[in-house]
């Protein structure tokens, strides 16, 4: 193979879900309905929170950024995905290609930051309530996630710089169904060392710090609760949790299978189906987590959903 930086004409081959022909149309199907499913979810979150006066609050803030980001996220990815079943190309040029990665890192990214904010809220609200509307005053929430993107934005604006750098050879296969940073670092034609130290580098520090912060902020909570004389207090306080707890673990849970599974096996088909677990079905998800769980949501959702109703 021909090695060389052909950046301007440069197309990667994305190897897909499957390479079943027979497959294709059932894949396309599934993904486009579970893509849809996770555009209507998310958005109907966003409505119901801004329509109701009342859920404008820190928590619901939070939440909204939250379903604007697996909004994002998903978009970034399954569009392309369901364009080179139906024309049945693999194709990607080396722009679009890093256009993919740059997004889809910031979004992941933010994910979890997001996650985090939110744990830190709860933290708020249960340990130290009589404080709390003065802690998690608007200004204080929009400047958490302002931070959260300024960092974000530039994190993954260094590793597209140091990806500029790297040669890639004429008809490079990239085994996943997405340009995904790691993938891409090991089909590279030239020398990745500074990329992959950089890689590990901000893996461990964007990963140990939010999952610190989760986990010191449901240790006071848990504390708290135990503090707790009133059951019906404990089952409130818990109750508020619930529906965060469960997408942190989702979100967690399927990144910690996605790396497991590629560390174990080498075949690129059971990454790329563990991978969709993260990228597709956890934003899905989320949306049904919060609305089934939480009365306040499923109020805001019922009077939107009547008012739309009404006006058709």
């Amino acid at each position: 193979m021909e090695a060389g930086n052909l950046t301007e004409v440069l197309e990667f081959l994305l190897l897909g879900l499957s390479e079943d022909p027979d497959l294709q149309p059932f894949l396309f199907r599934v993904l486009l309905c579970m893509y849809l499913v996770t555009i209507l979810g998310n958005l109907l979150i966003i409505l119901a929170v801004s329509s109701d006066s009342h859920l404008h609050t820190p928590m619901y803030f939070f939440l909204c950024n939250l379903s604007f980001v697996d909004m994002c996220f998903t978009s970034t990815i399954v569009p392309k995905m369901l364009v080179n079943i139906q024309t049945e190309r693999k194709a990607i040029s080396y722009i679009g290609c890093l256009i993919q990665l740059y997004f889809s890192m910031i979004f992941s990214v933010m994910d979890s930051f997001l996650l985090t904010v939110m744990a830190y809220d709860r933290y708020v609200a249960i340990c130290h309530p009589l404080h709390y509307m003065v802690i998690m005053n608007p200004r204080v929430c929009s400047l958490l996630v302002l931070l959260c993107w300024f960092i974000t934005f530039w994190v993954s604006l260094v590793h597209i710089l140091l990806m500029r750098r790297l040669t890639f050879c004429v008809g490079t296969e990239i085994p996943h169904f997405f340009c995904e940073l790691a993938q891409m670092l090991n089909v590279a034609c030239s020398d990745a060392l500074i990329n992959n130290v950089l890689l590990y580098v901000m893996t461990a520090l964007l990963g140990v710090i939010p999952v610190t912060g989760i986990l010191y902020s449901y240790a006071q909570i848990l504390s708290s609760l135990m503090r707790m004389s009133s059951a019906g207090g404990k089952y409130r306080a818990f109750s508020t949790c619930g529906s965060h707890l469960t997408v942190v673990s989702l979100f967690y849970g399927t990144s910690l299978w996605v790396y497991l599974s590629s560390a174990v096996t080498h075949s690129y088909l059971q990454n790329s189906v563990a991978s969709v677990m993260y990228t597709v079905v956890t934003p899905m998800l989320n949306p049904f987590i919060y609305s089934l769980r939480n009365k306040d949501v499923k109020g805001a959702l019922g009077s939107l959903l009547s008012r739309g109703a009404r006006c058709l």
